[in-house]
């Protein structure tokens, strides 16, 4: 093996130990748990942060965070997934639509988690297909995040109007029962999405990391979350879903996600298998 080479192995391997120790130290001075986030994605992650701050190291990186506690907020846009759309995946909320909701009718009232619900996306299309469905009234919608400035974000529900086209095409898709244009108002190249899609919703900072269960649930969407999860950060947060679930809740995750070899795959059974929706079992 030749000296640049041997060179270059060893550079990635001080990374590596730079990275570890960087995660340590989030989790020490911020209370941010990623160190057991899927390494090759964090990795990217923060290569792209530390390029953006402008530190030739990630122990450069790690000494600005430590001693300057506004960066924090900042390099979470880069530790936490904020892409998504409305009705992403449209035979997903059409499976829930067609197959879920008439189970979800039997009962009185309703509890609805969105983990990792980003800058909303999600649960508006949550929202819209609950008062499309007729059981927005007895819902309560819980959305969570460890990223504070999503949280906000979801709680404005504006988003870009260039957008807006994909997000009617997916809602058509799904199984819209009306036009999306009926729940949003468009002015100076931004989509306000009606207020009252958010008076049953409660925002919440939340971690499936570090954080307990969440409320009794009757529909769990989780969805491409758990693919920047190591094996057993998965398994931790399928088990907090276990648990947060009532006997015979309902469990929805990402296209590339699966139950397949977690620890907990037998506490629940598929239920629209295409769609990686999963219903939680009664024992």
């Amino acid at each position: 093996m030749d000296a640049e080479v041997t060179d270059r192995i060893g550079e990635e391997k001080v990374e590596d130990i730079e990275i570890r120790l960087l995660l340590e130290a989030i989790y020490a001075r911020y209370h941010y748990d990623f160190r057991s986030y899927a390494m090759a994605s964090i990795k990217r992650r923060l290569k792209q942060a530390r390029q953006h701050f402008e530190y030739p190291t990630f122990s450069a990186l790690q000494e600005g965070l430590l001693h300057d506690p506004d960066m924090m907020p900042r390099l979470l846009a880069y530790l936490t997934v904020q892409v998504s759309e409305m009705f992403r995946d449209p035979t997903y909320f059409k499976a829930l639509r067609e197959s879920v909701v008439p189970h979800l009718r039997t009962y009185p009232s309703l509890k609805v988690w969105v983990a990792g619900c980003s800058s909303g996306e999600e649960l508006y299309s949550l929202a819209i297909l609950f008062r499309e469905e007729g059981l927005e009234e007895r819902t309560l919608f819980y959305a969570t995040d460890i990223n504070q400035d999503a949280l906000k974000a979801a709680e404005a529900g504006i988003y870009s109007l260039d957008r807006i086209q994909g997000f009617t095409q997916n809602h058509r898709m799904s199984g819209g029962r009306s036009s999306l244009s009926d729940y949003y108002t468009a002015a100076y190249g931004r989509a306000s999405f009606d207020k009252s899609l958010r008076r049953n919703v409660v925002f919440s900072d939340h971690s499936l990391v570090t954080d307990a269960v969440f409320g009794e649930m009757h529909l769990i969407s989780c969805r491409n979350v758990l693919i920047y999860f190591d094996r057993t950060l998965q398994d931790q947060a399928l088990k907090l879903f276990r648990d947060s679930l009532v006997r015979k809740g309902f469990l929805g995750l990402g296209s590339k996600e699966s139950l397949r070899f977690s620890a907990y795959s037998e506490a629940f059974t598929d239920f629209v298998r295409e769609e990686k929706i999963f219903q939680r079992r009664p024992v």
